[in-house]
Formats: C-alpha cells, sequence, structure tokens
C-alpha cells in the first residue's frame, strides 16, 4: 500500500536499502538530537548532515517542498511575530513596525530545527513502505495498537480525503460558492462537516467490525527477524556517534557562552 508519503518507497538509494530497524534508530535519535540544538553555529552542520541524507535518499525536491508547504504555515506566525516582539536592539523602524535583532536570533533556531526534523522525517517514512516501517516499530517495542491505530488512520485519511473532494464538487456544480460568505454558507459548511464525521465514525465502526470478524485482537505468533547486516550495523554506528557529537557540542557551547 502506497500513498503520498511513502510514493518514492520503491526507489533504489542507499538509504532505501538500509535495514528499517537500524534506520528508524539512527534517523528518530539524530531527530531528537536536532531537537535539542540551538547554538548558531551548529546549525550549518545540521543543514550539512540533513541536506546530505535526503541527497543519498534520492528522494525528488518536489516530494520535500510539497510536504513542507502546509506545515510551514504553524511556524510562520512563531518566525513572524518574534522579530516583532522579542529584543530591545531595533534594527528597522518603521514607527509602528519595529524588526528586533534578538527576535531573529531566536527565530533562526527554530527555522531550522523545523526544516532538518521535517526533513529525516520524510527520509524515515519515505524510503520504506508505511507498514514495513510500523512494523519495524513494533518489532521495537511500540505498542501495536498504537502502530495499527497509526496505519488504519493514514489510510482512511486518504478515503475522507476523496469524499470530501466529492462532495466539494457537487455541491460547486450545484452553484455553491464558498467564498460568498453568508448564513447559508456557514449553514451548509456546517452541515458538510456534520455528515463527514458522522459517516468516518459509521465506517470506523464497520472497519472494526470487520477486523474482529477476521480475528483481530487474537494472539499471533510473531515473525522472526532477519539478522542485522554488518554494514547496516556499521551505518547505524556511525549516525548514532553523530548525534551524540551534536548534543556533546550543544552542551559545551552552551556552557562556554554563559
Amino acid at each position: 500500500m502506497q500513498h503520498g508519503l511513502d510514493s518514492y518507497a520503491g526507489l533504489e538509494s542507499p538509504i532505501h536499502r538500509w535495514d528499517p530497524r537500524c534506520k528508524f534508530i539512527g534517523l528518530m535519535a539524530l531527530i531528537f538530537a536536532f531537537s535539542a540544538v540551538d547554538v548558531l553555529g551548529l546549525l550549518p552542520l545540521m543543514l550539512l548532515v540533513t541536506g546530505s541524507l535526503y541527497k543519498l535518499s534520492r528522494l525528488p525536491g518536489s516530494y520535500l517542498r510539497q510536504r513542507l508547504h502546509y506545515p510551514g504555515y504553524f511556524l510562520l506566525g512563531a518566525v513572524v511575530l518574534l522579530p516583532l516582539t522579542t529584543g530591545e536592539t531595533i534594527l528597522l523602524d518603521l514607527g509602528w513596525l519595529q524588526v528586533r535583532w534578538e527576535g531573529i536570533l531566536a527565530a533562526i533556531p527554530i527555522v531550522v530545527r523545523f526544516v532538518c526534523i521535517v526533513t529525516l522525517t520524510l527520509v524515515l517514512f519515505g524510503t520504506s513502505p508505511l507498514a514495513t516501517t510500523l512494523r519495524t516499530m513494533r518489532s521495537l517495542g511500540v505498542p501495536s495498537l498504537l502502530t495499527d491505530m497509526m496505519l488504519l488512520f493514514y489510510r482512511y485519511l486518504y478515503d475522507l480525503l476523496d469524499r470530501l473532494r466529492q462532495v466539494q464538487t457537487a455541491m460547486r456544480l450545484r452553484g455553491f460558492n464558498s467564498k460568498r460568505l453568508s448564513w447559508r454558507t456557514l449553514r451548509l459548511l456546517a452541515a458538510l462537516t456534520g455528515t463527514l464525521l458522522v459517516t468516518s465514525y459509521e465506517q470506523s465502526e464497520q472497519v472494526y467490525q470487520a477486523m474482529r470478524l477476521r480475528g483481530y485482537g487474537q494472539k499471533t505468533v510473531q515473525r522472526a527477524e532477519s539478522p542485522m547486516l554488518q554494514q547496516d550495523a556499521i551505518a547505524l554506528g556511525a549516525i548514532l556517534l553523530l548525534a551524540a557529537g551534536f548534543v556533546v557540542a550543544q552542551v559545551w557551547l552552551s556552557l562556554i557562552v554563559t
């Protein structure tokens, strides 16, 4: 099963061939290490490492741009507000608009961490089929209930979006204009939202009953995992050392600055 997130899982690259267990542990360790970095001197290294891993994965640039687009809206508010509200050193004074240097310095690490973490997450989930990644998470100790919920959510989210597009098309063909703000428009949008919620709930009940009839919840025999190759273990060790190096450098540089 492939959808938008793992649409390039069939490519050939060193990251695609990397053992899913090593890939998950290594990239997650790097993500957590990057989330702790806020020293400006380490940010270019973060971008360099992230860009190298993305290039090594051979994922197209359009794949990254399309998936950075919508999460970027959530970041835009903080990035815009920080230079306007944080700090005392004013770089640009337009009367009602004042851009502060400290706010810019505070916004830069947030943007870089966001780009690096989202990019590594896309490398993690985009270079293996989602079912394989979730099965790997389960083998590493993540509860099966969580992985099953993630798989079902991801699977039926696209069905819900397809249904939403069909309903929106039908409404437009009947003359509905969502850009015309009125009480009638709000009532129709509210009715559309309610219909989708009720339909989704009914579908979830049907899926759950079908899964129960097929034995979901019964204890199953776990499939034996294949042995880890030496090159995969070496790559994992290198990534873990790199993540540890970022954490140590962050602590050391923070102590020097203070």
